[in-house]
Parts: structure tokens; sequence; C-alpha cells
């Protein structure tokens, strides 16, 4: 999964497309002939400190984006990050196929029946608290049993709803400290028992760039790395911002692993 960034503030600058509709579809070009099953688009940074962006502002940058690659790329699955049923819903009538919700319907109770009625794919996240104080909420007494409880309550919903396809994210940097995202990336396994397929998100990200003191710019090594262990994991799915570096990383996976 491609990250292709609608704002001006997300927290790794080489993702940003903000308003240039050619720089997003020569971006979209780039994953997709590198190898990009699917696109994420999202118009409202989620980064620790972004500012708040209103409904309108980010159905302003999401849904001309989804257009413009569905009518240049007509086959490239496209996902929206988005945890506004408002968005989502003008994301999939303009051509998305799937949401990506960083709240698991937490942050809009209309999401969740959305989702049910349109009848498409769903990822949902693990966060506490929201984008904004997400960093006041990592006190867990057992955060791996506390994850795997919140998904099992989270899966059972979403049958009742009638919401079938579903991927979980761990939701890595989103109220977890460094050394708590490490510690579910090293018992990834464990949510195997939730029986559905699992996204990881850790491209560039603090857990890897504060832990090796460089920017996030120089983060691309130790995406790599982390990513090779995710997928002997369980990981069923990767978002990067670097798309043919992470191809390359699940092909040579598919030679140990055939």
């Amino acid at each position: 999964m491609g990250i292709l960034n609608l704002t001006p503030d997300s927290f790794f600058a080489g993702s940003r497309m903000s308003g240039d509709r050619e720089l997003l579809l020569a971006s979209a070009k780039k994953m997709i002939l590198d190898g990009a099953d699917m696109l994420d688009l999202g118009g409202y940074s989620t980064r620790p400190g972004a500012a708040e962006v209103s409904a309108q502002e980010e159905l302003d940058r999401v849904v001309p984006a989804v257009e413009a690659i569905r009518r240049e790329f007509p086959e490239i699955p496209i996902s929206v990050d988005t945890f506004r049923s408002q968005v989502a819903r003008a994301a999939v009538t303009a051509g998305a196929d799937l949401i990506n919700d960083i709240s698991a319907g937490e942050l809009d109770e209309d999401m969740l029946p959305l989702i049910a009625s349109m009848k498409v794919p769903y990822i949902a996240m693990h966060i506490r608290g929201n984008p904004k104080n997400m960093h006041e909420h990592t006190n867990y007494s057992d955060i791996l049993s506390e994850i795997l409880y919140y998904f099992s309550e989270k899966v059972d919903l979403f049958r009742k709803l009638g919401i079938i396809d579903v991927i979980l994210d761990p939701g890595f940097g989103f109220a977890k400290t460094v050394e708590q995202n490490f510690l579910l990336l090293k018992n990834l396994k464990s949510f195997g028992v939730l029986g559905l397929p699992l996204l990881v998100g850790i491209s560039r990200k603090s857990m890897i760039h504060k832990s090796l003191d460089i920017p996030a710019s120089e983060a691309l090594n130790g995406t790599t790395a982390l990513n090779m262990f995710a997928l002997t994991q369980g990981a069923n799915l990767l978002r990067v911002h670097d798309v043919k570096e992470a191809k390359q990383t699940i092909k040579l996976f598919e030679q140990l692993y055939p």
C-alpha cells in the first residue's frame, strides 16, 4: 500500500502532495510501476501535534484526488485514510474502494453503519484518544492483551453489523511509546488468533528514526529492516512511503517462505 498524503504537514515531507494534481498523478504512476497493490490517500495529517482540518477541507483535498487517480489509473484499488463518515461516503462515491480508519469507528458514530451499508472493505486501526491527545494515553497495564481485547470486541461488532471484509492495524505510533511499538511488532503473531489480515504501517515512523537518532528522511533502511521482520511475524499488508523497496522486501520474503 503506497501512501499519498494530500496534506501540507504530514511528518514525512517526501509524501506530501498538497494541491498539486500533476505531482499526485506522477507519484501515483511511479508507485504503480514500482509494484503498489493499492494506494492510500489521506487528507488529514494524524501526526502528533498536526493542525485540525475541517471536514470540508478534507473533502476538498480527498475527493478530487480520488477522481483524478480513478480516471487516470482505473485498475488500481484506492484506499482513503479518514475517520469521518462524511468523507468516507464522498470518497467511495468518487471511486474509492476501501476505507482506512485510524479510529475503528470510535471518532465518528456514523462510520461503521456507513461501511456496513456501502459494503466496502474496511481497515480498522487501534488508537486511544485522538491524534491531538493520543500521546497522553500510553499507560497500559498489558498493552498486548488490551489491544487484543479491543479488536476482539470490534470484530464481534463488525460481524453483527454485517461488515465482512476487515483488515486490522495495531496502530504503530498511535498512543504508543517507542518501546511499546517494538513490543507490539515483536508479538505481532499474537493477532493471528483474530483470524483477519494484518496491516503494518511503520514506514519512516519515530520508532525507527528516534531509535537510530536520524531524521525521517533517512529512515528508509530501518523501515526495510522492520518491514521484513513484520512479514515474518504475519503481516499481510505493508503501508509504505517507498513502494519499490517494500516490493523488493516482499519478493525476498517470498523466496524465503514460498
